[in-house]
């Protein structure tokens, strides 16, 4: 008992001259565990609601292939600076092939899945064309400009920063100064530290908010904004009819 009651002064001593000194006692825990998959995530706000039996192609299926997928492809075998994991490759049948040119006849998939794929392209408008063009319906996943600010690892990596509105993707060229984000590690040392904080939580709480998600249905609207001040747009008709439904 007396031993307590020592340990206890001793604490409150040490604390009253920690404090003094402008620090805290603060006990650490471990962090919360990342998801392990975004598949984790996903799940919870997407419904893909993809048919028994249904052909389901992932683009750019990498280290993480899409879980429901029947097929995938690739462009790069090797790791390059877009794709730090080794490739992972299972029984599933795997095609090498440019998101520009998918090797599949129109329509031939009954789901489409491309994340973390689209804000690399050089091409927005001719990569989604072909995802429309082979696929019946699928989902598109990018970074928001917020999270590639926040981790400032988008440059070198990344060209394009999306919003997603209704049935439309809007893709806006990168700024250099835009592509430094915060200029700082301050946030992806949080985020990835091994010692729990209460901004892990706010992040991986809100995977809606740090994503871009998209579900299509037979095609989808887009919008390419370039830093020359020019624009490119694909299946905007039904836009513009909306917009100006007296013209």
């Amino acid at each position: 008992m007396k031993l307590g009651i020592v340990k206890n002064w001793i604490k409150q001593k040490l604390t009253g001259l920690l404090l003094n000194q402008g620090y805290a006692m603060v006990r650490r825990r471990p962090a919360v565990t990342l998801h392990g998959s975004r598949y984790e995530y996903q799940r919870r706000f997407v419904e893909f609601n993809i048919p028994e039996g249904g052909r389901v192609l992932d683009i750019g299926s990498g280290g993480d292939p899409f879980p429901y997928a029947t097929v995938l492809v690739d462009r790069f075998l090797q790791q390059t600076k877009h794709r730090h994991e080794p490739l992972r490759r299972d029984a599933r049948h795997f095609v090498v092939a440019d998101i520009y040119s998918l090797p599949f006849r129109d329509k031939y998939f009954d789901f489409v899945y491309c994340s973390h794929l689209l804000e690399h392209v050089d091409d927005p408008i001719k990569a989604c064309k072909e995802i429309i063009r082979v696929g019946k319906r699928g989902y598109i996943e990018t970074p928001t400009f917020g999270k590639d600010a926040l981790f400032a690892w988008a440059k070198g990596m990344h060209k394009w920063h999306v919003v997603s509105i209704a049935n439309t993707l809007c893709f806006f060229e990168y700024t250099p100064r835009q592509l430094e984000g915060i200029r700082s590690t301050a946030w992806l040392d949080i985020i990835f530290s091994k010692w729990y904080h209460p901004l892990q939580d706010a992040f991986n709480g809100n995977p809606d908010v740090f994503n871009v998600m998209l579900t299509w249905e037979d095609l989808f609207t887009v919008f390419v904004f370039h830093l020359d001040g020019s624009t490119e747009t694909l299946n905007t008709g039904n836009v513009a009819q909306n917009a100006f439904p007296d013209s």
